[in-house]
């Protein structure tokens, strides 16, 4: 049997990258599955076609996890469309790497508005959303936070909030049955890692060098760990840090 079968998840950020990695591998298990993003709708629309043509069921959602207006219709439209929430995966992130000297304060707020903020408002809307028997909040956090590399302050920063928040909800939340764990992965290879110029050159050899697994990672080296916090197999497992990182911390 399907180990997310009748279960029903919110992925924010799913239209491409890891979240559309980990949207496809939750309807693989059998939830359905809302595709949140916030810009790229024919990226989530692709992504509600590759889960449909394998069987599964998803649906679109747009909305930016940095206002709570939208934040509040993408679960209205999850109950609407699927009639329950038990995962939530806190994926939607952005990110600037610079030296501290060119650090802004518009930097700053983005970084924090969508890769905290937006996780501590999806996070308090699911928890309206979860039924008596809890569930499963499930954030991306980065090794970055415990790497701490030059010229990623505000990124670090944020990703050491992920950390931290992810503790904290953890014990919050573990009266009412709602467990919330962390993926940290390594680097990745995705889209946004490509356009940054990140997926090759010396940051990439020196990362590479530093990872006990030699290589870097795929968005589907990181999609089974969500399945596993997803599910019962996970029953027995809060506030965890997991690296999915090829040993890179």
């Amino acid at each position: 049997m399907s180990k997310l079968a009748n279960k029903v998840a919110v992925v924010t950020g799913a239209s491409k990258g890891i979240g559309a990695e980990i949207a496809k591998a939750l309807a693989a298990q059998g939830a359905s599955v809302v595709v949140n993003y916030a810009s790229s709708k024919q990226g989530a629309e692709k992504v509600v076609a590759d889960i449909a043509a394998k069987g599964g069921k998803a649906v679109a959602v747009q909305g930016d996890v940095a206002k709570a207006a939208d934040v509040q219709r993408i679960f209205a439209e999850a109950k609407k469309t699927f009639g329950k929430l038990d995962v939530l995966v806190n994926n939607a992130g952005v990110y600037q790497f610079a030296p501290l000297e060119a650090v802004t304060e518009e930097q700053f707020r983005k970084q924090f508005d969508t890769n905290v903020l937006g996780l501590i408002l999806a996070t308090q809307e699911a928890t309206k959303y979860f039924g008596a028997d809890g569930g499963s909040v499930i954030n991306i956090g980065s090794v970055v936070s415990s790497l701490t590399p030059p010229a990623s302050v505000v990124y670090t920063a944020t990703k050491g909030a992920v950390d931290a928040v992810t503790g904290v909800l953890a014990k919050e939340l573990g009266p009412k049955k709602i467990r919330v764990n962390s993926i940290n992965p390594g680097l990745t290879i995705t889209e946004g890692v490509e356009a940054a110029g990140f997926s090759e050159g010396d940051f990439t050899t020196q990362t590479v060098a530093q990872t006990p697994l030699g290589r870097v990672g795929q968005p589907t080296d990181i999609a089974p760990a969500a399945v596993f916090l997803a599910s019962d197999d996970a029953r027995w497992v809060t506030g965890e840090t997991l690296a999915v990182s090829g040993g890179l911390k």
